[in-house]
């Protein structure tokens, strides 16, 4: 999608807004190549609260994985993959192997 937009808009540091605010959109901030709405609009995504955890088994992971997304970390271009095969897979079935078994049976004893 050609834009006309700059690369990327000077926001001040200082500004009241919260990045993740509602109608805030990626396009508005950075330069975007065919991105789906879920990253256009980062604020549709749910499930990140922080829920209590021991503070013996807290992992950076955890505190990364437990932010929202903002408009300045979610992808700005989207390449998705065919799923002619997994589509295929699902019509006809998995592969499975009829052939004759010749191995020893082993006792369980």
């Amino acid at each position: 999608m050609a834009s006309s937009q700059p690369e990327m808009q000077n926001v001040p540091l200082n500004e009241s807004a919260a990045p993740n605010e509602k109608g805030e959109r990626t396009s508005d901030y950075y330069k975007t190549q065919t991105i789906p709405d879920r990253f256009e609009h980062p604020e549709s995504f749910q499930g990140y609260n922080n829920k209590a955890q021991h503070i013996m088994y807290i992992t950076t992971n955890m505190k990364y994985g437990s932010k929202a997304p903002t408009v300045h970390t979610v992808p700005t271009s989207f390449h998705c993959k065919s799923q002619k095969f997994t589509e295929h897979l699902g019509k006809c079935g998995m592969y499975r192997n009829e052939g004759l078994n010749t191995a020893l049976d082993q006792s369980k004893v």
